[in-house]
């Protein structure tokens, strides 16, 4: 009586972890993310595949109770990493209740293909050492800390947030020079990268229509300059 909650990794099917495209493989169920998984990454696969954007929690559960009862292997997969925004904790209670034991195989974040994307670090030595995550307000959260995280002066990856880029952006208490990025669909083939700053990004953004499945990056880690060299390649 075992469940697999597994990162899918940001889109690139070849961007999921060995473990888990072989859980994949050899699972009899597989509870999807709807279109935050890339149906490459489903194509070829046994199991039987259902698609949870329109389920319910308690649907969700139920399905998984009954697939383990009949002696499934089950798998429940989420985008990029289960652990950011992945809303899993809600669904590992109701099955540790029912005695169901729960393993979480770690994926790769869309924050980590946005980096990687940019060609850059999300910390960088002498620009910044520090990375905030985090979302702003919307259907499931009704306050953020924006404005006081933003005062911090540290790299912010901002979740949820390319349907109200212009509220954030002036919500933001930094230089309207600084750079901000916006990376749609990360490590997917339509990947598009927006680049300006604080003052003018919304504005791109909005021109270019993007209103889902994109990330804000903001913070001097995005020029890739002003940095020094790190202690670990320095002169011997």
């Amino acid at each position: 009586m075992k469940v697999w909650f597994v990162g899918a990794g940001p889109g690139d099917p070849e961007l999921i972890t060995v473990k888990g495209f072989k859980l994949l493989k050899d699972a009899d169920l597989i509870i999807y993310a709807g279109s935050l998984v890339n149906p490459q990454l489903l194509s070829g696969l046994t199991a039987e595949l259902v698609n949870s954007s329109n389920l319910s929690l308690e649907s969700i559960i139920a399905k998984i109770i009954e697939s383990l009862n009949a002696g499934k292997k089950i798998v429940r997969l989420h985008s990029g990493d289960p652990s950011l925004y992945g809303a899993i904790l809600e669904q590992i209670r109701p099955l540790e209740e029912a005695g169901i034991e729960v393993e979480v195989v770690p994926g790769v974040s869309s924050l980590f293909a946005a980096a990687a994307a940019l060609k850059t670090q999300l910390t960088l030595k002498g620009v910044s050492e520090s990375l905030i995550i985090t979302r702003p307000v919307g259907a499931t959260l009704e306050k953020d800390d924006l404005t006081s995280l933003s005062k911090h002066g540290a790299t912010m990856a901002i979740f949820l947030a390319a349907d109200k880029v212009q509220e954030v952006m002036a919500s933001l208490q930094m230089p309207e020079e600084t750079p901000v990025a916006l990376i749609y669909h990360a490590s997917w083939p339509d990947q598009k990268i927006l680049l300006g700053n604080l003052k003018n990004i919304a504005d791109k953004v909005e021109a270019e229509g993007v209103k889902h499945s994109a990330l804000i990056l903001v913070g001097g880690v995005i020029d890739r300059t002003g940095f020094r060299r790190s202690h670990l390649y320095r002169e011997r």
